[in-house]
């Protein structure tokens, strides 16, 4: 089911099992401006409302809200540590911090839209970054004081940038990678 809000899978198991808000509220002892201000989503109702209304519903209370696993997402941070740390295997391998995350990515971007996210973030930033180095090398030949801190500026940039969302991905959930040339297109 697409509706992750609980008042929009409240609606949808309503509408499903042909009750009106006031059948519901019948069948439930919860009452209607209560459902009324569930569904449209203007309060978070306690956990013995809801299941209150699972009951009414003859539903499960999962079918009407998420509840999140704590093992799933210890889990989902281990992937996200590896997304974004894996590129350092780059340092020790030729093409490592493309390759590992690539493969990785198309291994896992089909079980979690988080994964796929996270995945073609890496693998387009490090895409880019190659790139900017191959660029920095090229024109380290005809200025070569100069682009010696050029080439030096790109891997250190992606170093401290590597670093910097291995914390916010396992943190907050989330990543940024600046200047990235995106190679990877999202499927949306």
């Amino acid at each position: 089911m697409e509706n992750n809000t609980l008042g929009k899978r409240l609606k949808y198991q309503r509408s499903l099992k042909g009750f009106t808000q006031e059948e519901l509220s019948d069948a439930s002892s919860v009452g209607i401006r209560t459902i009324q201000r569930i569904e449209k989503e203007e309060v978070s109702p306690h956990l013995q409302t809801v299941k209150l209304l699972a009951v009414g519903l003859n539903v499960r209370i999962e079918d009407l809200m998420i509840i999140d696993n704590p093992s799933q997402e210890k889990i989902q941070r281990k992937w996200m540590l590896l997304f974004h740390a894996i590129p350092f295997l780059g340092l020790i391998i030729p093409f490592g911090s493309i390759l590992f995350p690539l493969f990785l990515w198309i291994h896992k971007s089909n079980d979690h839209p988080t994964y796929d996210k996270h995945g073609r973030a890496v693998v387009n930033f490090h895409c880019s970054i190659l790139l900017y180095f191959v660029i920095s090398l090229v024109l380290f030949f005809p200025f070569p004081g100069y682009n010696f801190f050029l080439t030096a500026a790109v891997v250190l940039f992606s170093i401290i940038t590597s670093v910097v969302n291995i914390m916010s991905a396992l943190n907050k959930g989330t990543c940024n990678y600046p200047l990235s040339i995106s190679f990877l297109k999202s499927k949306v």
